[in-house]
């Protein structure tokens, strides 16, 4: 047996197999992927995959009890709300003021989704609102649905380009202070110790601890997510469509109401996102009660005007740009201008041409089609037969004006002759001031 070579050698084969298993790795693997591996956030990369295996397995070896799922949905609600009515609404967007007990309410159960701190999750959603769309935006929809969802989280930081945001209110909110320095047992007593405490009462900690808690984060992760991911990809944009939010039910459903995103960036600083009275928002319904019972109070709302004037200029828009595909004939100023003895001398020589308010049609393929006869087309063949075509003989439909209009070949010059006689001539003059 040969033995292996050592020293330089073996050192370049090294390298070489190295330079050759990563241009490997280049080729098959995505670009974001591609031995980026200092910029993985292995913390959020191993918690969030534990907390999915520990659902996995704990769901084959714990029984799933009816009570133990009722108070799982409940708790999730809660959960929920702490996010889409503390997190977003109030400290995210200031749509609304809470009282002090209610946001210490709301901080504590945030912490239970593990989500992460009010000031970390309000500071992301600013900069995703201002940098929308962009390199900026943290979870930016451009770069893929799986990307906004939850690709995001698995880079730290700092390999990222940021923006700058003002987070002023939330260094100067108690709160908010209070739960980034506790974060930790919070989101654990919270998250975990509370909700598998209460399953203990009817004896299911087991299930208390897979269910009540771990399926339950898990779940309200990738729930909160879709405000990320479909809602810039699924549904409607009745506000504004040059950037990616949208609005559709299906999201609402899955996030309490958030899924009216379309609205939302047009508006962020209201406290509803469904505007509609019966939109799907249990948020909004969530704060106007605390707002009846004093916990809540200066609720952010945009007046009707605004809105229904975005509603409107997007309307506008969707017309414009299906008008721009629809043939409504040449504009009257790229005709040819036509004497009237021209236009006259032409119908002599066999064109079948007539005159309505000054512009010059050629209805020969028309005449054979024509709902009234071809005979009253016939008879108005070289003449002006605006006032026949006005209501004379019959007041056209708005459909007979729109074909007449891809019919247009020229538009007859005024006579300014002073002859009294030619009938067609105020015709004429009128046809072309309109």
């Amino acid at each position: 047996m040969t033995p292996r070579k050592s020293g330089a050698g073996a050192d370049q084969r090294t390298q070489t197999f190295r330079i050759s298993f990563k241009r490997t790795l280049a080729a098959y693997l995505p670009a974001r992927m591609y031995l980026r591996y200092k910029e993985f956030d292995w913390v959020n990369i191993i918690f969030m995959t534990g907390m999915h295996l520990a659902v996995c397995v704990g769901a084959f070896r714990t029984p799933f009890q009816l009570k133990t799922a009722i108070w799982m949905c409940l708790y999730d609600y809660l959960i929920a709300l702490s996010l889409t009515a503390g997190y977003h609404r109030l400290w995210s967007h200031r749509s609304y003021h809470a009282c002090l007990a209610l946001r210490i309410c709301l901080a504590t159960l945030g912490a239970g989704s593990f989500q992460w701190s009010i000031k970390w999750w309000s500071y992301k959603h600013r900069a995703h609102h201002r940098y929308i769309d962009t390199d900026l935006d943290p979870y930016n929809a451009r770069k893929g649905l799986l990307y906004s969802h939850i690709g995001w989280l698995l880079f730290k930081d700092e390999g990222k380009r940021a923006g700058k945001i003002d987070a002023a209110d939330l260094n100067e909110d108690p709160v908010v202070i209070w739960q980034q320095r506790n974060y930790v047992p919070l989101s654990l007593l919270a998250g975990i110790v509370f909700p598998s405490l209460v399953a203990s009462l009817w004896n299911d900690l087991p299930g208390g601890i897979v269910y009540a808690s771990c399926l339950r984060v898990v779940f309200r992760w990738h729930m909160t997510f879709c405000t990320n991911s479909l809602a810039h990809y699924m549904g409607e944009q009745p506000f504004d469509d040059r950037h990616s939010p949208r609005n559709h039910l299906f999201t609402a459903l899955l996030t309490l109401g958030e899924g009216y995103h379309n609205f939302h960036h047009e508006f962020p600083n209201d406290y509803r996102n469904g505007i509609e009275w019966y939109d799907y928002d249990p948020t909004k319904w969530s704060i106007w009660i605390w707002k009846q019972l004093g916990w809540a109070s200066q609720l952010n709302q945009i007046q009707v005007n605004e809105t229904e004037k975005s509603r409107l200029q997007q309307l506008q828009k969707r017309l414009d740009n299906k008008r721009a595909t629809l043939i409504w004939g040449p504009d009257l100023d790229e005709l040819p201008a036509i004497e009237w003895d021209t236009y006259v001398e032409e119908v002599k020589n066999g064109a079948r041409l007539l005159v309505i308010e000054g512009v010059v049609h050629d209805v020969t393929e028309f005449m054979a089609v024509h709902p009234g006869g071809r005979a009253m087309i016939t008879a108005n063949i070289g003449k002006d037969a605006t006032a026949m075509f006005r209501g004379e003989v019959y007041n056209h439909s708005n459909a007979a004006n729109n074909l007449l209009s891809t019919m247009r070949v020229g538009v007859i010059i005024p006579r300014n002759d002073g002859d009294a006689g030619d009938s067609h001539t105020s015709a004429v003059s009128t046809g072309l001031s309109r």
